[in-house]
């Protein structure tokens, strides 16, 4: 049965009940999560306003929101299907979503973007490497809807909680990797300077050069995106310098490819002439040729972690930590060797 025009709303019912829209969606919906104290004032409000909800056979299982900025690469998917796995396990629907990047980002339209979650039904949100303004973090705050992020693009607030991997000791691993084969003259090749992650491996590079005594020349850091094809525009300025590097760390598989690709077109030949390391072990890290050496991030499980977490967060749980980080591990295949002296 319709309501009448002009009835309540559940945003009326909600600020009334001093309680957020969605805690007033789950009374209706029966949901078994809410305090009988929360559940009988909500359902005295309703009352009196003569709201009608939602018939139950009509009530649709609970949801998540995933969300996205940019293109979907190797490194998604694998968050993606832990994302997907651990909310088919919990009985939660998964919605993806392309979240678009906003140079400015007004209330209102954060506003609207969150309205669209709490009719969705959304218990919670997770983000991928997503870059969030003040306006969307404030209008979360005010919905009451629980955020995570996993590798936030810019570096997160205290209280925004994330999940990552251990991308300072990645870093220096991967580096005392190529150390140990000799290098000295090794560049990092890498994200956005606003990434966290991407700070923490670059830190951890830093650290294992200075380590073992070894320069970092200002030049032989390049920090543009995480893309194939800012490997391919990062390696043609490495490899065309008079002291090219003998060595790049690269800050993803992605990134990593595009190096051995503008290495391939300089004739240099991969590892013989140039050692390569990547980050992240997604796929195309296998499927390289020679096949890339790498940092492996349990992605699956760090996006299952997430889902995990949000679940927590929407139950009005405590969690342990703001941050949470999954150990990373060096690969070695076949694309970093012994330096040849010359």
């Amino acid at each position: 049965m319709p309501r009448p025009k002009g009835a309540v709303t559940l945003a009326t019912v909600a600020t009334n009940a001093g309680v957020s829209i969605a805690t007033v969606s789950k009374v209706l919906n029966g949901r078994s999560d809410v305090s009988s104290a929360t559940r009988a004032r909500v359902q005295d409000l309703l009352a009196q306003h003569g709201y009608v909800g939602r018939r139950p056979e009509t009530v649709v299982r609970d949801s998540v929101e995933l969300f996205y900025q940019g293109a979907v690469n190797n490194y998604s998917v694998e968050i993606i299907q832990g994302v997907v796995v651990a909310g088919q396990a919990a009985g939660i629907d998964v919605v993806l979503n392309a979240h678009p990047r906003h140079e400015s980002s007004t209330t209102d339209r954060a506003s609207r973007w969150i309205r669209e979650l709490i009719t969705g039904g959304r218990r919670a949100a997770i983000g991928i490497t997503s870059e969030l303004t003040d306006a969307d973090l404030a209008a979360l705050s005010r919905a009451r809807l629980p955020l995570v992020v996993i590798d936030p693009a810019n570096i997160p607030e205290p209280d925004v909680t994330s999940v990552g991997s251990t991308n300072f000791a990645g870093g220096m691993a991967a580096t005392q990797h190529l150390l140990g084969l000799g290098h000295r003259r090794i560049a990092y090749l890498g994200g956005p300077p606003t990434s966290g992650c991407n700070q923490a491996r670059l830190s951890g590079f830093r650290s294992a050069m200075e380590a073992a005594g070894a320069s970092v020349p200002k030049h032989y850091i390049w920090q543009r995106d995480f893309l194939y094809d800012d490997g391919v525009a990062g390696g043609a300025v490495l490899l065309d310098l008079p002291d090219r590097p003998t060595a790049i760390f690269a800050g993803s598989d992605e990134v990593a490819l595009g190096v051995m690709e503008a290495a391939r077109a300089r004739g240099l030949r991969i590892p013989e002439d140039l050692s390569v390391v990547g980050f992240d072990d997604t796929q195309v890290a296998r499927l390289a040729s020679p096949p890339l050496t790498t940092v492996k991030q349990p992605l699956r499980e760090m996006g299952a972690v997430a889902l995990r977490t949000a679940l927590r967060l929407a139950a009005g749980e405590t969690i342990d930590s703001h941050h949470v980080e999954l150990a990373t591990t060096l690969i070695i295949r076949g694309s970093a060797a012994q330096i040849t002296p010359t």
